[in-house]
């Protein structure tokens, strides 16, 4: 990573680290293993029970699904309601933060159904030249 300047407050210059990628973060917090689908069903359902999400998600485990939604509700993403009733009953919920991620996901589904065909085709020369596939 490359430094950028900056001044502080008494007016000295200091270094700071420059992040070439200034998506870098968006990507960490969204696009994370399990984070999309999750968060497109939310979208796209409303708001679900945990069992629910694992069930329509397959073959995601009860832990990583833990691990995730805890994530998102960290990142405001989403919410976890707790209805405190016999039995206990959670529902998870897309919040606007994350509603706003809609247009992003349009763009990305509006590139996929346009260029899939074209890393497949690309992927598929590699393939056939002979060279190693990556791992």
């Amino acid at each position: 990573m490359t430094s950028a300047r900056a001044a502080t407050a008494t007016g000295t210059i200091r270094q700071q680290p420059y992040d070439p990628c200034p998506v870098s973060p968006l990507v960490d917090v969204v696009f994370s293993r399990w984070t999309t689908p999750i968060l497109w069903l939310l979208q796209h359902q409303g708001p679900m029970r945990f069992n629910e999400l694992r069930e329509r998600l397959g073959t995601i485990t009860a832990k990583t699904l833990t691990e995730r939604l805890r994530q998102l509700e960290r990142d405001g993403l989403l919410i976890r309601t707790h209805h405190p009733q016999v039995p206990p009953r959670v529902d998870y919920e897309i919040t606007d933060l994350g509603l706003s991620l809609s247009p992003i996901f349009r763009l990305m589904v509006e590139w996929s159904d346009d260029n899939m065909p074209l890393v497949r085709r690309a992927q598929r020369r590699y393939d056939d030249s002979g060279r190693p596939r990556p791992s």
